[in-house]
């Protein structure tokens, strides 16, 4: 009898939380929240937003002027952050400031390479660019801010914005969850702008979508000498020639075919004069696998080919793997449970036709790690006009960004944000349904 009395007390007290907090205080109170985007007031605002920051780029924690910015047109919405995260990122909120919390996440770096495009936004940094549309992603998320603020009062819970540096290879994703601003987010989702994906049309697929990614660097040492008396040195360059090609033997006759995997050796120094052989030699690359089982057997392999190659032209070699300023990123993994619920999110917003499949991708995205701490969703978003032009790939000095994109990103984020607020408290509800049920 006193167990039946607590289990009362339970549901009152949860029925009481319940009635306290709809969803929506008006599910009828948003209108089409692509029509919003495309409103002048909006598009233009995340225009001149990408625009400045493209002028401005910013590497890898460095994105003070990135981050400036984003806090002024936090201001400017009235939206409440906390800064400084992860060296220079921002985490903004909107909503009640109460669970059930929702992430949308915005990578904010730029790449070193000079920027061979020219128009009247041309980055104004020698050296550095937006070329893989970092400056677009942070647009749309403000976007989606502006949008959403504006309907505020009709949300229960909060958004999450994370604004976050450091994603070209810098882990900024890591340093955000070490700071422990998304330990209580029911679920995170991300998009990537596409060259080649028709404009309104998004892409993505349950499971792996980008490979996991791994860098190495080797300082291979022999003895130095005059080129015509090979015999009184011990060569570097030989040795380092005949590790590369012993190194490609592991993806064509250690791996499983069934198992993608990549090794690429993209760099070589050695020595400056064409009749002197060096000291030592310098050889680094990268490696994608879709498991960490198979990074560390890669990982291994590597350490062991390089050291046993070099021993045989006895020369000596010293290995990193930048376990500190590149770390290691683990599979862009989606969550299965999310995929079905974004596929129908987005249809329903851009129209059936609209939401394709996508292969897995061997490059590598630092979104993987917020999906090793909780639900996430990361998906591909089109912005080519084939009546217009071809687009380059990412990470091209030639790299462009098409604006009329960004009315999608910020209505998806909007709307995936809303729909699975709602979707939590269906759940809720459901739940509290079943305890009066079983009573």
């Amino acid at each position: 009898m006193a167990s039946f009395r607590w289990v009362n007390l339970f549901i009152f007290i949860f029925n009481c939380f319940l009635t306290a907090t709809p969803v929506f205080s008006d599910s009828n109170a948003i209108p089409n929240l692509l029509d919003l985007a495309k409103e002048p007031q909006v598009f233009d605002w995340m225009v001149d937003i990408r625009r400045k920051i493209h002028e401005n780029p910013e590497v890898a924690y460095e994105e003070f002027e990135t981050s400036k910015l984003v806090r002024e047109k936090l201001d400017e919405l009235g939206i409440p952050y906390k800064h400084p995260v992860a060296v220079t990122g921002v985490i903004g909120y909107i909503g009640t400031g109460l669970p059930p919390f929702v992430a949308l996440r915005a990578d904010m770096d730029a790449l070193l390479m000079q920027e061979l495009v020219e128009w009247e936004h041309k980055s104004k940094v020698a050296g550095k660019m937006h070329a893989c549309g970092h400056d677009a992603h942070v647009a749309m998320l403000l976007g989606a801010a502006k949008i959403l603020k504006d309907h505020e009062k009709d949300f229960n819970g909060t958004f999450v914005l994370v604004f976050q540096p450091a994603e070209e290879g810098a882990g900024g994703a890591q340093k955000v969850l070490d700071a422990g601003v998304l330990e209580n987010v029911s679920a995170i989702f991300g998009l990537h702008i596409h060259p080649n994906l028709p404009l309104g049309e998004v892409a993505s697929r349950s499971g792996p979508l980008f490979a996991g990614s791994g860098n190495f660097e080797a300082i291979i040492s022999g003895k130095g000498g005059h080129a015509a008396l090979p015999h009184y040195t011990i060569d570097p360059t030989l040795a380092a020639s005949n590790v590369i090609l012993s190194l490609q033997h592991i993806v064509s006759r250690e791996s499983d075919p069934l198992d993608p995997q990549v090794l690429s050796v993209a760099k070589f120094q050695g020595g400056a004069a064409l009749n002197v052989i060096p000291d030592s030699v310098i050889i680094g690359g990268t490696f994608r696998v879709f498991s960490r089982k198979s990074f560390n057997q890669m990982k291994h392999r590597i350490e062991q080919i390089i050291i046993s190659q070099a021993a045989v032209y006895k020369c000596n070699a010293t290995i990193t793997f930048f376990d500190e300023a590149k770390p290691f990123f683990p599979p862009t993994i989606n969550d299965d449970g999310l995929h079905q619920y974004f596929h129908t999110v987005a249809e329903s917003l851009l129209g059936a036709g609209k939401v394709k499949g996508a292969e897995p991708v061997m490059g590598s995205e630092d979104f993987a790690l917020f999906q090793e701490a909780l639900p996430g969703y990361f998906f591909f978003l089109g912005m080519e006009d084939v009546s217009v032009e071809h687009l380059p790939m990412a990470h091209s000095p030639y790299y462009k960004v098409n604006d009329d994109a960004l009315p999608y990103g910020a209505a998806l984020h909007a709307s995936l944000a809303v729909n699975y607020l709602a979707k939590l408290h269906q759940e809720v509800a459901a739940v509290e349904e079943k305890y009066h049920d079983e009573l």
